[in-house]
């Protein structure tokens, strides 16, 4: 069994604080289902994840994201984050916790099931 945290770490550090968005490909099934991150509905795929990727980061520029937790069960690991940023334009600061439960397949992400505290971040800009 290979050691997902080891890679979430790598997701985390390359993907979102890096901006290495070619690093998704690497790490992330074509098909995947993220559920959780825009309105209720699922992002699915590579190139829609990527599209929300960009969309964050254009708002919070200097959004950095750190692991706190991370526990590993067959092809599932769960995470608990801390997001932290500034919004572009406003600078106003934002800091939030996240919990991610992904599903691995074949060394990749398959499926994950996200749950962020959009609304303090929301309630933070006001």
């Amino acid at each position: 069994m290979a050691d997902n945290i080891a890679v979430l770490h790598r997701w985390f550090e390359e993907v979102w604080n890096k901006r290495q968005e070619s690093v998704i490909d690497e790490l992330m099934a074509k098909d995947c289902i993220a559920h959780g991150l825009q309105d209720g509905m699922d992002v699915v795929g590579t190139a829609p994840f990527k599209d929300f990727h960009r969309a964050f980061l254009a708002r919070f520029p200097n959004a950095r994201i750190e692991l706190a937790d991370a526990l590993q069960d067959g092809d599932r690991t769960a995470v608990r984050c801390l997001v932290t940023g500034n919004e572009a334009g406003t600078g106003k600061p934002v800091k939030f916790s996240g919990m991610v439960i992904s599903r691995w397949k074949d060394g990749k992400i398959a499926e994950a099931w996200n749950n962020f505290d959009f609304h303090l971040m929301e309630l933070q800009l006001r």
